[in-house]
C-alpha cells in the first residue's frame, strides 16, 4: 500500500498537514513522539476519510531513528510514496547560555535525522522512478540569525541540501520540494524554553501565521511543482529583500532588536 510518511504530525502544522492530507484521500503514516495525540489523529481521520492512517511512535532526536521508522515501515509492507520531512525543533537565545544537549539534540532532529530519512526513502523511490519527498526549513534559512544561530544555521542547511538534491534527482521522475514557513503559532517558542519577552524581542513584528495558512500553501505548491514554497506574500517579499541586503545588515539589525533581552553583557 502506498502511503505517505509525516513526521512532527501530532501538533502545529505537522497535525494540519495531517488533517489536509487525510482530506485528500492519502494513506498516512503518522510520525512523533506523542501517541495519544497520533492515536486521536488517526482514529478520526480514519472514520472520516475512509483512509489507512498509522502512526508510529518515536523520539526523532535518537540517532537510530530513521532505521527504527524504516525497518517498521518495511515490516508493514508500505512503499512510502511520499516522505513530508516536518518535524524539527529550535532553540534560541545567547549561545553561550543554551544547553549544548540542547543544541545537539537539534542538530541531530533537523539536519542528520531528516537526511537520514530522506537516503532511506530516496533509494526505494529512485527504483520505482515515482515520489515526492518535501523538507521542512524555516525563514531562517535565508540569513544568518543571532540568537538563533545554530538553529537557521541547521536551516540554511536543509535549504541547501534540498535544493542540490531536487536537481539531482530531476531525471527520475522524483520532486523533492522545500517548505520554508515564517513565524507560525506553534509550540516553537515553548520548546526553544523562550518566554514571551523574548519571543516578542526576536520575532518584532512579524506577521504571525496559523499552521492551517502555512499547509495550505504547501498544498498548493506540491500541486504546482514548487521547488521552494514561502508561505505567506510578506515572507516571499522579505526573501526577496533579504537577497538584495548584505548580511552584515540584517544580522546587526536583528542583533540590535533582540540584545536588551537575551544577552546580559558584562
Amino acid at each position: 500500500m502506498k502511503v505517505t510518511l509525516l513526521t512532527g504530525a501530532s501538533s502545529g502544522i505537522g497535525e494540519a498537514w495531517a488533517k489536509s492530507l487525510a482530506a485528500e484521500k492519502h494513506n498516512l503514516v503518522l510520525v512523533a513522539r506523542s501517541e495519544n495525540k497520533l492515536k486521536t489523529l488517526c482514529n478520526q481521520s480514519s472514520q472520516q476519510y475512509g483512509i489507512s492512517v498509522q502512526y508510529i511512535v518515536i523520539d526523532l532526536t535518537q540517532p537510530n531513528a530513521d532505521l527504527l521508522i524504516f525497518e517498521e515501515t518495511e515490516k508493514r509492507k508500505l512503499i512510502v510514496d511520499c516522505l513530508i520531512n516536518n518535524a524539527g525543533i529550535g532553540t534560541a537565545g545567547d549561545f553561550t547560555q543554551i544547553e549544548l544537549a540542547d543544541e545537539q539534540a537539534m542538530m541531530q532532529l533537523n539536519m542528520i535525522t531528516l537526511v537520514s530519512l530522506t537516503h532511506r526513502y530516496l533509494k526505494q523511490m529512485r527504483e520505482r522512478n515515482s515520489g515526492t519527498i518535501i523538507n521542512v526549513a524555516s525563514m531562517a534559512a535565508f540569513m544568518p540569525a543571532p540568537f538563533m544561530a545554530a538553529y537557521a544555521a541547521s536551516k540554511v542547511f536543509v535549504k541547501s541540501f534540498t535544493e542540490a538534491l531536487s536537481e539531482e534527482n530531476r531525471p527520475f521522475n522524483i520532486r523533492i520540494m522545500l517548505l520554508c514557513p515564517g513565524a507560525t503559532e506553534t509550540r516553537f517558542f515553548e520548546t526553544a524554553k523562550i518566554n514571551q519577552e523574548d519571543k516578542k524581542a526576536l520575532l518584532g513584528n512579524a506577521n504571525i501565521q496559523t499552521p492551517a495558512m502555512v499547509v495550505e500553501e504547501a498544498m498548493k505548491g506540491m500541486k504546482s511543482n514548487k521547488t521552494i514554497i514561502i508561505s505567506g506574500l510578506t515572507n516571499k517579499i522579505g526573501a526577496k529583500l533579504g537577497a538584495l541586503i548584505p548580511n552584515s545588515m540584517i544580522m546587526k539589525f536583528i542583533a540590535n532588536n533582540a540584545r536588551s533581552t537575551l544577552q546580559k553583557i558584562k
